[in-house]
């Protein structure tokens, strides 16, 4: 089997993935954050688990992409970039914007995170630097400026969303409030929301089978978690208002 047949296994692999975590976190929301709970197996502090688990989405991703035969050509490097402007801020950034004191995550969350990073990152740089072809005609391509757009609005949308949800309590304090402004007057997670579109973007800016199979990754992933704490809001706070949804605005 050919390195392309093994790269186009993969891909169809993800979507499987895709099917069956939609499944299991519909049935078990994964235990952190406000979620955490005991019996998972040793646990590492929030910082270190993030840290661990997104790593791979930055250095391998850079490896494979200075393997590819078109690492120095103008359109992969600004997916690259565009790549990387996530993943620096959610790995070496995100970590310590958190709150996390006397918070736990299970180790092996962490090591799933590290499993599936890695082949997320194996697909989509290894696509955009060598498998796929990018001419420079392509950052004038609808589907790039469409995409890059997107992504870079969803971009924005994680980023204040995350940041409401980190100025909510003061320093030393602890507990819980609910978030407001912004996005969060419509749904209960903007954070989440932001993802989907960041990725929903990445799709189509690459236009690629590696794009799409990690969006409908996303989805799956974070669709069900949304509303995981769009119950917990409701079932927390009696007031939480009612016109909000889980992650789509006037929908779910």
């Amino acid at each position: 089997m050919t390195e392309p047949d093994i790269h186009r296994a993969l891909e169809v692999g993800m979507f499987v993935m895709a099917g069956l975590t939609f499944a299991s976190v519909s049935l078990l929301t994964a235990p952190y954050g406000r979620h955490s709970r005991g019996g998972f197996g040793p646990t590492v502090s929030p910082r270190v688990g993030w840290i661990l688990m997104e790593s791979p989405a930055v250095i391998a991703f850079a490896a494979i992409f200075a393997a590819g035969e078109r690492r120095a050509e103008v359109a992969p490097l600004a997916l690259l970039a565009l790549w990387q402007i996530h993943y620096l801020h959610r790995t070496f950034i995100f970590p310590f914007r958190m709150r996390s004191s006397g918070k736990r995550m299970p180790l092996a969350i962490a090591l799933m995170g590290v499993l599936f990073n890695g082949l997320n990152a194996y697909l989509n740089s290894r696509w955009i630097s060598h498998f796929g072809a990018y001419d420079p005609g392509w950052l004038a391509d609808p589907r790039f400026i469409a995409g890059a757009c997107l992504f870079l609005a969803g971009l924005g949308i994680n980023y204040q969303a995350d940041s409401t949800l980190f100025n909510l309590r003061r320093p030393g304090e602890s507990g819980y409030k609910i978030p407001t402004g912004g996005l969060y007057e419509l749904v209960s997670c903007p954070n989440y929301l932001g993802e989907l579109l960041e990725w929903t973007g990445w799709a189509v800016a690459t236009w690629s089978l590696s794009g799409l199979a990690f969006a409908v990754y996303t989805a799956a992933n974070l669709a069900p978690r949304a509303l995981a704490h769009h119950r917990w809001y409701k079932k927390q706070f009696a007031d939480y208002p009612a016109r909000r949804k889980a992650i789509i605005p006037f929908v779910v």
